[in-house]
C-alpha cells in the first residue's frame, strides 16, 4: 500500500491524471437472448458508448438464451447481478416484486429521448407496481410465413387466411415427399406461439377471465393444443421439431423443409438472407371460427438492478442503446418494431415483407394483440419450463392435451388469484 500511494505522489508530480484512473468505472451487462451475430452487434453499440464516454467500461456478459432462465436466476441468487440485464417481459415481475430492479422514471425524466419514446413503451414497461422497471427495445408480433414455391408445388396460391386452412394447407404440403406443412416449435420459446393458437382456437385473446381464472384449458383452447398436437402426430411437421427453438425452426423454413412458420420480424433477418424474396412472403395469423386472430406481442428490452454502484453511468449506457438513432439500427438487426414514434417511416420498414406484421397492427378490430401477463412473479418459470414440458408430452401422445391444458390452468389461475388478492384497493 505504501509503495502504491507513492507511486500516485509520483504520477501526480508528473502532472499525470491519476485520478482520472481512480474514477474509472466498468458496468457488468448481462444479454440473454443471444446470437452470435447478434453479440457482435451490441458489442459495436458498446464500443461507440465507451468511445464517448472515456473511463467507462462495459462487461458484457452473454448467456445461451435456451438455459438463460436458470443461468440468469443462479446469479442473481449467488449475488452475482449486474448493472444492466436484457429482460424479456415474463421475468420483470420476479425482480421488480422483490425490489431488485431501479425504477428507471426518475432517470427518464431528465431523458431527452423520451419526447418521442412510444406511449406501448412507458406502458409495457411499468406492468409490475406501476414503475418502470425496464425500458423495452423493441416489440416482437407473430405473423406467418409462408414458402410460396412450396404452396405452388401443392397446388395452393395463398397463405391461409383461417385455422382451417392452415391445418388443410399443412397436410397439402406434406403430401410432397421430404417436405413439410408447419415448422412446429416445440422446444425453448414454444410457450407463446402455442399459446397463440390456443386463443385463437377459443375466440378469446388473454390468459384469464375476470374473476381471475384462466382460459388456458376452456374447451376452444384444448381443440388449439389437440389441433397442434394432431399436425405433429400426422407429419404436417417434423419429428425432430418437438424440441425446435428459435434457430431450427428458422432454419427449417429458409432451408425449404417446412412451408410455414409463425414468427416475430427478428425471423426475417435469416430468412432473408438465405431466400429470394420472390419465394416467400409474410401474412397475418390465420383467423379463427370467430372471424379473429389474437397474434402474440411480446418484448424485451434494458432493467437496471437497485444495488447497482454505477447508476448514472449505467443510466447513459441504457440511455445510449434506446435513442432514436441507435434504438432503429438495433431494430434492423435484431427484427424487432422500433419503440420511438416515427420509426416506421424508415425505409426499411416500408418493404413488402414487413407487410403481414402492419397487416395486423392496422387491421383493426380482426386482430387482438395479446401480451403476456407480466406482473405475475413465477411467469417466467411457467413459460420457460413447466408449459414447453407439458407441450412436449402432449406432442409425443404421453399425456392428453385436456390433462395438460387443467394443469397449466391450475397453475395459472393460482398465480393471477394470489397477486389480485395481494393488490386489491
Amino acid at each position: 500500500m505504501r509503495t502504491y500511494k507513492l507511486l500516485l505522489a509520483a504520477a501526480a508530480g508528473l502532472g499525470l491524471q491519476a485520478s482520472a484512473a481512480l474514477a474509472d468505472s466498468t458496468i457488468k451487462m448481462v444479454e440473454v437472448i443471444t446470437s452470435p451475430p447478434r453479440t457482435e452487434f451490441i458489442k459495436k453499440q458498446i464500443a461507440e458508448f465507451e468511445a464517448a464516454n472515456p473511463g467507462v467500461k462495459v462487461e458484457l456478459v452473454s448467456l445461451p438464451w435456451g438455459q438463460a432462465f436458470e443461468k440468469f436466476l443462479t446469479m442473481v441468487q449467488a449475488g452475482d447481478t449486474p448493472d444492466i440485464v436484457e429482460m424479456p417481459e415474463r421475468w420483470m415481475a420476479l425482480y421488480g416484486n422483490n425490489g431488485q430492479l431501479e425504477d428507471l422514471g426518475p432517470y427518464m425524466a431528465n431523458w431527452p429521448d423520451v419526447a418521442t419514446l412510444g406511449e406501448r413503451a412507458k406502458q409495457f414497461g411499468s406492468t409490475v407496481g406501476g414503475k418502470q422497471y425496464m425500458i423495452p427495445y423493441g416489440y416482437y408480433l407473430k405473423a406467418m410465413f409462408w414458402n410460396k414455391k412450396l404452396f405452388k408445388e401443392a397446388g395452393l396460391d395463398h397463405a391461409p387466411a383461417t385455422l382451417d386452412e392452415f391445418v388443410s394447407s399443412a397436410k397439402k404440403i406434406s403430401a410432397i415427399p421430404g417436405k413439410y406443412g408447419y415448422c412446429l416449435r416445440g422446444g425453448p420459446g414454444a410457450t407463446f406461439g402455442m399459446n397463440m393458437f390456443m386463443n385463437i382456437a377459443n375466440g378469446k385473446g388473454g390468459y384469464f377471465n375476470e374473476d381471475g381464472t384462466a382460459i388456458i384449458n376452456e374447451p376452444g383452447s384444448v381443440k388449439g393444443l389437440e389441433m397442434l398436437a394432431e399436425m405433429y402426430k400426422d407429419g404436417s411437421a417434423p419429428k425432430d421439431s418437438v424440441t425446435w427453438g428459435f434457430n431450427e425452426t428458422v432454419t427449417g423454413f429458409y432451408s425449404g423443409t417446412c412451408a410455414m412458420l409463425d414468427q416475430d420480424p427478428d425471423a426475417l433477418i435469416g430468412v432473408a438472407e438465405k431466400m429470394s424474396k420472390d419465394d416467400f412472403a409474410v401474412a397475418p395469423v390465420p383467423a379463427g371460427p370467430n372471424g379473429k386472430s389474437y397474434p402474440t406481442l411480446g418484448y424485451a428490452g434494458w432493467a437496471m438492478f437497485a444495488d447497482s454502484e454505477v447508476k448514472e453511468d449505467s443510466w447513459k449506457l441504457m440511455a445510449s442503446l434506446l435513442s432514436p438513432k441507435a434504438n432503429i439500427e438495433w431494430a434492423k438487426m435484431v427484427g424487432v418494431l422500433p419503440i420511438h414514434n416515427g420509426a416506421e417511416q424508415d425505409a426499411y420498414f416500408k418493404s413488402e415483407q414487413f407487410k403481414g406484421w402492419f397487416d395486423e397492427l392496422n387491421g383493426g378490430d380482426k386482430y387482438e394483440f395479446v401480451t403476456p401477463p407480466t406482473h405475475l412473479e413465477n411467469l417466467g418459470n411457467f413459460v420457460d419450463q413447466i408449459a414447453i414440458k407439458g407441450f412436449q408430452e402432449v406432442l409425443l401422445g404421453k399425456r392428453a392435451a385436456k390433462e395438460v391444458a387443467d394443469e397449466w390452468a391450475a397453475y395459472l389461475t393460482k398465480e393471477q388469484q394470489d397477486w389480485m388478492a395481494a393488490n386489491k384497493k
